[in-house]
């Protein structure tokens, strides 16, 4: 069966949404490094309703959260090609993939600066 794009602006768009949330769902409930992300990123939003953060505090939170677990996700992609393209040990293979973690590193570490400068004058 071959896909068909569908080249109509409106159901083409609600279809990409369809597809996006689909991806979404699957990452936040197959991925253990994606619910952890996402569970500490609900914990956040809690905490900033408990602390009434200001609007710049949520600006700055929201999308900490939203760069963590996007990173994330395209991390877990690059890990599914390159298992699907050589599912053995690659020392080459291994090389992007710690890339790809390390990128996950930096978004995590934006993310807790973040924090850090928002909840530490609270306490």
């Amino acid at each position: 069966m071959e896909f068909q794009k569908d080249n109509r602006f409106v159901s083409g768009r609600l279809k990409s949404v369809t597809f996006a949330y689909k991806g979404a769902f699957k990452l936040i409930t197959t991925e253990h490094s994606v619910m952890t992300q996402f569970s500490i990123g609900i914990l956040m939003t809690i905490a900033g309703f408990y602390f009434n953060i200001t609007a710049t505090e949520w600006l700055f939170q929201v999308f900490a959260i939203g760069l963590v677990m996007s990173v994330e996700g395209l991390n877990t992609a690059v890990e599914k090609i390159a298992d699907f393209i050589h599912p053995g040990y690659h020392e080459r293979i291994g090389f992007i993939k710690d890339i790809a973690a390390g990128a996950v590193f930096f978004a995590a570490l934006t993310a807790i600066i973040i924090g850090l400068i928002i909840y530490i004058p609270k306490f």
